[in-house]
């Protein structure tokens, strides 16, 4: 039985964990943040809750399919939207509609990640700061000078700036991968209204619109979501990524309000005549650092190095929830193939 060390416990994390575990390995996950979840996370206002991060999947993959089947059987996934609307470059509102499967979590995003973690040994709130190579195998160190351990292997599924000072002193091809990823930002804001924003000429129940120029790319209502609908009409604002790269250091607040005035110029032909967009009653935004992969590595979507270290994570593959989760699968796959053969 292989004893592993996940770094990083967002989707790909988590799906190398379980993949390890229906193995009979021992994963144990290590995350910088508060829970599981990684871009996945939600944050709590009171009794409501609205999604930080991503705010939906799309599944194409079979084998992520069967795993997507099995998440809204726990309850834990739901199909969504259900209505999506673009806006043109000239201001046209257009229905989008496709045959693609769409979900979100439910009762929130994090709901998905919270439900894999929960096999398996977590440590939450821990920034693993070095790996060290010892005779008994790998040791995990954070800032306190705390070590856990000894693994088996250790794989890395932080962003990979993150990823390549760890994996740097031991094995020099894994951090030329890392340094070849590109990952870009993404500035997420949030505003509530005390009342519903009522859209001329669009569905009452209308769930997201894209945007294709200005500041804003996304913007996704959160009372839409199923299990949400008790809520204050709340939105999540997402920004281009060139926007995000340039306003990267600004004040949180400043980027909310700036990302509400694009909103509010964006829906300026659908507001009701001579009105605005209603009061609001809380706002904020959170910065993404790492939140696209812009440049990916050339196939297999996972590397493994010396000695047991491994990298995987979207960066690897793409920039979808279901490349995250792929990825995760399959470096589990092969290290649990190198066990079983060595």
């Amino acid at each position: 039985m292989l004893q592993v060390a996940i770094i990083g416990a967002g989707f790909s994390g988590l799906a190398c964990a379980g993949q390890l575990r229906r193995h009979g390995h021992r994963a144990v996950l290590f995350d910088k943040g508060r829970g599981p979840g990684g871009r996945a996370s939600s944050r709590r206002e009171g009794d409501e809750s609205l999604d930080l991060g991503a705010q939906y999947f799309s599944v194409r993959d079979a084998a992520f399919a069967a795993e997507v089947d099995r998440w809204e059987a726990a309850g834990v996934a739901t199909p969504w939207p259900t209505s999506c609307h673009r806006v043109d470059a000239s201001g046209d509102w257009q229905e989008e509609g496709d045959d693609q499967r769409r979900y979100c979590g439910t009762p929130r995003m994090s709901a998905i990640t919270r439900h894999l973690a929960a096999p398996h040994e977590l440590f939450a709130a821990t920034r693993v700061t070095r790996l060290i190579d010892r005779l008994d195998g790998w040791w995990l160190e954070d800032p306190q000078g705390d070590s856990y351990g000894p693994f088996d292997s250790v794989v890395v599924t932080a962003p990979a700036a993150q990823a390549e000072p760890l994996l740097r002193p031991h094995d020099e091809a894994l951090a030329k991968a890392c340094r070849e990823i590109r990952m870009l930002p993404c500035w997420s804001a949030w505003v509530r209204f005390d009342t519903a924003l009522t859209l001329e000429g669009i569905d009452a129940d209308w769930s997201v619109v894209r945007f294709d120029q200005g500041p804003l790319r996304l913007a996704v209502r959160q009372n839409r979501k199923p299990g949400r609908e008790h809520q204050s009409e709340t939105l999540s604002l997402l920004a281009r990524d060139e926007w995000s790269q340039r306003h990267l250091e600004d004040d949180a607040e400043d980027v909310a309000s700036r990302l509400t005035a694009a909103l509010q110029k964006a829906l300026a032909t659908r507001l009701p005549t001579g009105s605005s967009l209603p009061q609001i009653t809380a706002s904020g935004a959170h910065r993404w650092r790492y939140a696209t992969a812009d440049l990916t590595l050339a196939a297999p979507d996972h590397r493994l190095g010396e000695d047991g270290l491994a990298l995987a994570g979207d960066g690897l593959r793409g920039g979808r929830i279901e490349d995250a989760w792929l990825s995760g699968v399959n470096v589990a796959e092969a290290l649990h193939r190198t066990a079983t053969e060595a």
